[in-house]
């Protein structure tokens, strides 16, 4: 029997190795973010693995970023990189583990469907070719890769909606979501989207953190910095990727912004908006009633039962981006999350809540927005 390979040298590869000498006790920890002590994004193959009842662990993960995440948790699985499915799992408060035969030699393991940097260089490539799109590279991290963003529609229109994800590198159900978006948005015959077109200006950031997605962090870029707490004083050193995006922020003016993300804990689709700014005033309470009524109208996947109760964030609230943007521009200033976890309002036992879903959403999206605009 060949022994089995572990390999994490590709995009947003990630896992530590504790032992592997027997392929019925193969032990892994999770590797922390780069410079930082956040710990939850893993993403590695297995080869010479074929028919072999494999029995994996995670230890250590009472020390994870997010213990709860890894309750009724299952494991994305895949052979060809492409097409993921779960696989279910045990977990008993610091070690997660799970059984699985492989049908062919090489076999994924990932904490969610991954975006790969390939892919978003596609995206971008791709809608920047359309009549209807512009990109701009508003600067560079501190690893030299673009902070690219899209522009689809035509600057002059009076209304400015922003979009970025990816913040938080690991959360990359975001970018399946700015996909599907994209998609649509570009799409000729799509009427919502050519409507929406006459009315708006969207300027989307899909990844607002290349590095941290690139080397396989979940929550920073590779300084150590979580971005979602860098919006009051953005640097040059630390946070560049904000620095950038809010100076064209401030150059357009914003009259919505969604925050994209991915909740590690909470088995739901769910918003969670900037009524906890000091600011928050009765123009953007009407139209944040209005814009969850809309998105509750449109998909299944969405619910207001379940989410952040109030002073989630407590001290950390001014410098986040939903609030800074709310405060900054009163506007409509949104976070939206998805899970890690499959959905449990709608059940998926196969793919759990995945890419295909993500993509979707922000599909949806588009149409709940349509029904703001025309209220």
């Amino acid at each position: 029997m060949k022994n089995i390979i572990v390999n994490t040298k590709f995009d947003a590869g990630s896992i530590e190795i504790v032992d592997i000498k027997s392929h019925d006790n193969l032990q892994f920890k999770i590797r922390n973010d780069t410079n930082s002590h956040f710990a939850q994004w893993f993403y590695f193959q297995l080869s010479n693995v074929k028919n072999q009842d494999l029995s994996i662990s995670f230890h250590g993960l009472s020390k994870t970023a997010y213990p709860k995440g890894w309750e009724n948790y299952s494991i994305c699985v895949s052979y060809d990189n492409q097409y993921w499915f779960r696989a279910p799992t045990k977990f008993n408060a610091d070690i997660l583990t799970f059984t699985f035969k492989p049908e062919y030699n090489t076999i994924y393991f990932a904490y969610f469907e991954p975006y790969s940097y390939s892919r978003h260089l596609a995206l971008i490539g791709d809608a920047s070719s359309s009549f209807n799109s512009s990109h701009e590279v508003l600067g560079q991290t501190s690893e030299g890769r673009n902070i690219d963003l899209l522009t689809i529609g035509d600057p002059n229109k009076e209304s400015k909606i922003w979009f970025i994800a990816r913040q938080h590198p690991g959360e990359t159900m975001a970018e399946w979501f700015m996909e599907g978006l994209i998609h649509r948005l570009l799409d000729e015959q799509d009427p919502v989207s050519r409507k929406l077109l006459t009315q708006h200006v969207f300027y989307l950031v899909p990844n607002m953190n290349p590095d941290g997605a690139y080397n396989g962090n979940l929550r920073t870029n590779t300084t150590g910095t979580n971005l979602n707490r860098e919006w009051l004083n953005p640097s040059q050193e630390k946070s560049p990727e904000v620095l950038y995006v809010r100076q064209k922020m401030c150059e357009t003016g914003v009259d919505m912004f969604f925050d994209i993300h991915g909740d590690e804990s909470i088995p739901y689709v769910f918003t969670a908006g900037c009524e906890e700014n000091p600011s928050f005033s009765e123009k953007q309470s009407k139209i944040t009633e209005a814009f969850k009524q809309a998105l509750l109208n449109v998909t299944p996947d969405y619910q207001v039962e379940h989410g952040y109760v109030r002073g989630h964030f407590n001290t950390e609230l001014a410098s986040i981006a939903t609030s800074w943007v709310g405060d900054k521009f009163d506007c409509l200033s949104y976070t939206l999350e998805m899970p890690f976890k499959d959905n449990d309002n709608l059940k998926d036992e196969v793919h759990g809540f995945d890419g295909k879903r993500s993509y979707l959403l922000g599909q949806s999206f588009l149409t709940a927005i349509y029904t703001l605009s025309n209220i």
